[in-house]
């Protein structure tokens, strides 16, 4: 992989976008990269991910618009739904996905952040969608997850309009979850994402699916598919190391995935 580093930190991986010259802009090996990337993480073993820019000036600063500016319409349809099935997958993907986004996140790489299940910032970070000024729109999720992380009217703002947000702008919306210093980024998304892998996989990679097709449907639907997570939990090794450590008042032994 050309432009995405893969490392390990314990039971955590870390995905670097690395193309700091050119903002880490998306192009399509990039994308495909980062497809392969996510192949390659076993998810027997690993607990949570954690996606980042190289450098400090920019998570992804959006997709490559000298290749797109030369695009036919049948090019951008193959483009934007190879975007589209990746960030669908990193949506979908059972391990929680972690965005530290370090600096600006325009178009594209405020789309991928959207595509995570939590937002870090930093101090420096930007976020918007500002195809309209190039004479597009989003096309990789951003009409869609954007309008339904924050109220609808600052999101077609932020589209219809071009409008950037800053970091605390971006926390006060509830795009992130919260903002550090550039040097405290990344050991703040570690920190989280320890904390969630040091519990019952099953359990949350579970709330991951309840939560992600519950918020499609009515509450009615959705409670019962909580039930049925719920009760699928039951079976497994580590709810009853769980609940048996908790009744007999000692920390439960690691969590197996079993």
């Amino acid at each position: 992989m050309s432009y995405v580093k893969f490392e390990q930190q314990g039971m955590v991986v870390v995905l670097t976008i690395d193309r700091e010259k050119a903002l880490n802009a998306l192009n399509d090996q990039v994308l495909d990269d980062l497809n392969a990337a996510f192949d390659q993480i076993d998810q027997d073993y690993f607990r949570c991910v954690v996606i980042t820019g190289a450098g400090t000036k920019a998570f992804v600063a959006g997709a490559d618009i000298a290749a797109m500016s030369k695009m036919t319409r049948c090019e951008a349809v193959k483009f934007g739904q190879k975007g589209n099935e990746l960030f669908r997958k990193i949506a979908k993907f059972p391990l929680p996905v972690i965005a530290a986004v370090n600096g600006f996140a325009l178009g594209g790489g405020c789309e991928l952040s959207l595509s995570c299940d939590i937002r870090l910032a930093s101090e420096n970070a930007v976020f918007g969608q500002p195809e309209t000024g190039l004479g597009i729109t989003p096309g990789f999720g951003g009409t869609q997850r954007l309008a339904r992380l924050i109220a609808k009217g600052m999101a077609k703002e932020m589209i219809y309009a071009g409008t950037k947000i800053k970091a605390d702008r971006a926390y006060q919306l509830g795009l992130v979850n919260a903002v550090y210093s550039q040097k405290e980024l990344m050991p703040a998304a570690m920190k989280l994402a320890n904390k969630i892998a040091v519990n019952a996989p099953i359990a949350v990679r579970a709330s991951k699916q309840a939560l992600n097709k519950g918020l499609q449907m009515n509450m009615d639907e959705a409670v019962v598919l909580e039930e049925q997570f719920f009760s699928s939990c039951f079976e497994s090794c580590d709810q009853k190391e769980g609940m048996t450590a908790f009744v007999e008042k000692r920390k439960h032994e690691p969590f197996e995935n079993k």
